[in-house]
């Protein structure tokens, strides 16, 4: 994983230095909420519902047992003993006082850690798949292009203030697990039939009030011309991006409106001025970069095996649901599913943190990964190794086996935590997963996505079934969505019907599952099962059946 040098350290402490200059004079009175509110947001602090929230940038996932032994500190010492790991691959601290935030970041720091551009309107955490430099099916390792990306945009002057947020990631295997197709910028990394490195570049996806999938505005783009091209996506946008409306800010807006074509062509002669200048990647820099994720050796002899271990049915449902093929066959990645009962999708105790950095440094080289669906990875583990591991997890009741099942959802903090959600969506999530709890395994695959208001933190757009909270009269209410997807076939779910009550959002989800098992072809998936009949049968069953 990358480690910071000289550089890296000065900027951040700098900036540690420079907000507490400005959370002081805030607390002093000599600075009023709206010129302190764009200070902080850039330094990764909101103003939630109930109390003030701090998300800390984790980029493209990757973490030390060091640093997560430093967040769990963190989260004992200045928070209520736990922090939410989030669809960015970032954790949050729900219960942070302000005065406190710069002594956090001052640790964070320490940590080769930071909370910087996690907010505001700017390019904020650059991520990627979770299985980066160990996926079976990887092409590309997208790391080292995401850390030049990280370095290059972290407090860029001319990009500080976009019009918007923007979302930057990066995929380098066969199969899509970045999301990239709901990104405002995104790059697929191939190679030619010479082994050279190209990149296919999307623009325009997001979430939100306008969900919109990202069209592909170049391909063949090499990869040295990486930050050239990007610094014209961004130019276009900043200069001609809407600061007049905010739910019309953001870059997909301006994609639609002007169409993809005529997007690229101004990004086109924007990049003829830029091409081959300063930022051209070379080779030696990118060798620096990339020397930093040179993987650990991973041909030591595997441990023996026991030919008198237990069959047990609940470890075989672990393997095959939460380890993942790796490049290297005697070693495996694992996830550990953060998706349990009683539970909000996504926290882990600073109890827990530790027991997993502990598991990490005997199982894993000390490294971990943070997924985009809220859970955590352990990237290098000996295949003779996995039951030993499981049965650790499990007596930490962390051992479940639910890894895209119909209980691993993507869950926003919701009504209990967002100033801005109009609804719960924690504890509707925790009903779903029990409803469904009955037929789960015979589901298998399902992407179920909650959020609590219309920016889509949950996701709940591309979903297999999404449900969005939304209000009325004061009560909770949710809509349900049909056949989304953040993959490489990326789709975006269709409403089928009108919003709901709360207590009739997980009845309804059961009814699609049990018509899906009862429509399905041999060994088709649910959301092939829609694509295949189209998501209006579905709802046509649904409004059929007996309620």
């Amino acid at each position: 994983m990358y480690r910071y040098d000289a550089v890296d350290r000065l900027v951040v402490e700098e900036r540690v230095a420079q907000y507490r200059d400005q959370v002081r004079r805030y607390l002093a009175g000599l600075l009023d909420e709206d010129a302190f509110k764009p200070l902080r947001l850039q330094n990764g602090l909101y103003i939630q519902r109930y109390a003030p929230m701090l998300r800390v940038a984790i980029p493209y996932g990757v973490l030390s047992t060091g640093q997560l032994r430093g967040l769990a500190s963190i989260a004992r010492r200045y928070d209520r003993g736990y922090g939410h790991f989030t669809t960015r691959q970032n954790i949050q601290f729900n219960w942070v006082k302000v005065e406190e935030t710069p002594d956090i970041l001052a640790e964070l720091a320490s940590l080769n850690m930071h909370a910087i551009q996690t907010s505001g309107s700017c390019v904020r955490n650059v991520t990627t798949d979770a299985f980066a430099g160990v996926a079976a099916d990887e092409i590309v390792d997208p790391r080292p292009f995401c850390e030049l990306m990280r370095q290059w945009s972290t407090l860029h002057p001319e990009f500080a203030h976009l019009p918007r947020k923007f979302k930057v990631a990066f995929n380098g295997a066969k199969e899509d697990r970045a999301a990239t197709p709901v990104h405002d910028l995104a790059f697929d990394l191939y190679r030619d039939d010479s082994g050279e490195v190209l990149i296919a570049v999307k623009v325009g996806g997001g979430q939100g009030r306008t969900p919109r999938l990202a069209d592909v505005i170049r391909r063949d783009l090499p990869w040295r011309e990486l930050l050239n091209y990007s610094e014209a996506v961004l130019r276009v946008y900043n200069r001609l991006g809407r600061r007049d409306h905010i739910f019309k800010a953001r870059i997909k807006i301006q994609v639609e409106t002007l169409g993809a074509q005529e997007f690229a062509r101004l990004v086109d002669e924007e990049w003829a001025h830029l091409r081959g200048g300063p930022n051209t990647i070379k080779d030696e820099e990118f060798a620096r970069i990339a020397a930093h994720f040179a993987d650990p050796t991973l041909d030591r002899a595997p441990a023996p095996a026991s030919n008198s271990l237990p069959i047990d049915a609940r470890f075989r449902d672990w393997k095959r649901n939460n380890v993942s093929a790796h490049r290297h066959p005697d070693y495996a990645a694992v996830t550990i599913s953060l998706k349990r009962q009683d539970i909000a999708p996504g926290d882990a105790t600073a109890d827990e943190m530790d027991a997993i950095a502990d598991l990490a440094d005997r199982y894993s080289f000390s490294e971990l990964r943070v997924t985009h669906q809220q859970n955590l990875v352990l990237p290098y583990v000996q295949r003779a190794q996995l039951h030993a591991l499981w049965s650790e997890l499990d007596a930490l009741n962390l051992g479940r086996g639910n890894i895209g099942l119909a209980s691993d959802i993507i869950c926003c903090p919701g009504g209990d935590f967002c100033s801005l959600a109009n609804a719960k969506s924690i504890p509707l999530s925790a009903a779903i997963a029990e409803r469904l709890a009955p037929i789960e395994d015979e589901l298998g695959a399902l992407s179920i996505k909650v959020s609590g208001c219309i920016n889509a933190c949950g996701h709940h757009h591309v979903g297999h079934i999404g449900v969005l909270g939304v209000e009325k009269a004061g009560e909770d209410w949710y809509q349900v969505l049909l056949g989304g997807r953040a993959d490489g076939h990326g789709a975006l779910g269709v409403l089928i019907g009108k919003a709901v009550r709360a207590e009739d959002v997980p009845r309804i989800v059961e009814r699609l599952a049990r018509h899906y098992l009862a429509v399905r072809r041999p060994h088709e998936s649910f959301i092939d099962a829609i694509e295949r009949l189209g998501a209006e049968a579905f709802k046509s069953a649904l409004e059929q059946e007996p309620a």
